[in-house]
């Protein structure tokens, strides 16, 4: 039983995972071009690139529309002389077109199974679950100040401590990454920092700056929190995407798990012997 539920799940996920672009492809599909009276649609170069990936699923869709049209367009044109001369009459063609058609079958079906799970009522519901299941973590927002050596880590606290203002001085000294933006590392939860930094800043009350240097991996840093607080649970517009997706696979994987309980699959060795399965 175990084994089948992976099968279907795995199934599910790969069949969904072109849901959102099929839906999309549908929306609006104007003819690109024409080959012989033949039309080819702008899904089809959007499924060209998707096909394509690396590079090419990176570039702007007009930088690379011709070189798509013209791939396609030698597909149509090699398709149309392989009619022409019965190569699709054959036998071994004809059993390619049925699993072809089998997969674009199961693929489209399942799609549109999936979208009818996403009702705003199921996302409202996952979304509530999601809320049951938050726990709130403390969470400081912190600035630092980066530097290579202990000695100017000295040195910048001394000028805090006679009044500098520490987001000027992150910008003018700070070796990190973050300097030209004051220092400024957001709000941040245990386990998201270096077990030294993290200790220092959730050490601190609001306010109030690290009066030694802070040694790391990275160097010296002094640090300064700015505000504490309770973790706050993500908007629903935040998460509505990833909520979908994860209905849509939990009904795809629940619904092909019970096809496959009806249905009768016998496996067979090279020798036409049934193996068989453990359940």
């Amino acid at each position: 039983m175990l084994k089948n539920t992976f099968r279907a799940l795995a199934l599910a996920g790969a069949l969904t995972i072109s849901f959102n672009a099929m839906a999309d492809d549908k929306k609006d599909d104007p003819v690109v071009a024409t080959v012989n009276g033949m039309k080819i649609h702008h899904s089809q170069l959007i499924e060209a690139q998707r096909s394509m990936g690396g590079q090419v699923m990176a570039m702007p869709l007009e930088m690379i529309q011709a070189m798509l049209i013209n791939t396609i367009a030698d597909r149509l044109i090699v398709a149309e002389q392989a009619r022409k001369e019965g190569f699709d009459k054959t036998d071994e063609f004809k059993a390619r077109m049925k699993d072809i058609e089998s997969n674009v079958l199961a693929r489209d079906f399942i799609a549109d199974y999936a979208e009818k799970q996403m009702t705003d009522k199921a996302v409202e519901k996952a979304y509530q679950d999601m809320l049951k299941g938050f726990t709130p973590a403390d969470e400081v927002h912190a600035r630092h100040i980066l530097l290579k050596d202990e000695d100017a880590a000295k040195a910048v606290i001394k000028e805090l401590d006679d009044g500098a203002d520490f987001v000027e001085l992150a910008k003018e000294k700070s070796t990190g990454p973050s300097g030209p933006q004051g220092g400024d590392l957001g709000y941040f939860a245990k386990g998201a920092m270096v077990e030294e930094f993290e200790k220092a800043a959730f050490d601190l009350d609001k306010g109030a700056y690290t009066k030694t240097p802070v040694q790391s991996q990275f160097g010296y840093h002094v640090i300064k929190v700015e505000d504490i607080r309770k973790s706050q649970p993500p908007k629903l517009e935040d998460v509505q995407e990833e909520l979908k997706a994860n209905i849509g696979k939990k009904a795809v994987g629940e619904y092909i798990d019970s096809l496959r309980k009806k249905a009768d699959i016998v496996l067979l060795d090279k020798d036409g012997k049934e193996i068989k399965e453990d359940k």
